[in-house]
């Protein structure tokens, strides 16, 4: 997995959702300042709404923060703009079908389900400046809990 001081190739056109509008853009457009990229599973999924809930109740204090969210799955823009209207997501939602972010941080894992193995994006979180430098790096996420995680690491930036 990508390490902090290391800077992210950011030049991936992804279809995204903001304001329940999708367009195509360069990841690196997204960053204006400070932000997290939160590497999800799928839309609709138990864990994977934990995880975006976590995040659009504590989207207003990242703001004050002074850091911006993303996050990013398979899923595609469609199914993004659904669930952002379906969850009030405030932040933008990235389809990366390919995972080429996640390959780009180097954070494909082996993963397993009903027996057979097969390679994914790691549930991971990013920290990254307005540049696409890595500030910090949550390898694994805790559902419940991601907000406080991004507090954590933000506290400790600063």
């Amino acid at each position: 997995m990508i390490s902090p001081g290391q800077t992210l190739d950011l030049s991936l056109q992804r279809a995204v959702v903001r304001d329940g509008q999708a367009t195509t853009v360069a990841l690196s457009s997204l960053l204006r300042r400070r932000t997290v990229v939160s590497v999800y599973m799928r839309n609709n999924t138990g864990s994977c709404d934990r995880q975006i809930d976590s995040l659009v109740a504590a989207a207003a204090e990242l703001d004050r923060l002074g850091c911006d969210v993303i996050a990013i799955s398979r899923d595609t823009s469609a199914s993004h703009q659904k669930y952002a209207a379906k969850k009030k997501v405030p932040f933008a939602l990235v389809s990366d079908p390919d995972d080429g972010f996640a390959r780009a941080a180097d954070a494909i894992v082996e993963k397993s389900m009903y027996g057979k193995t097969y390679l994914g994006p790691a549930r991971s979180a990013f920290i990254l400046d307005k540049k696409g430098k890595v500030l910090a790096v949550i390898e694994k996420v805790d559902t419940k809990d991601h907000a406080k995680q991004l507090k954590e690491s933000l506290n400790a930036l600063t």
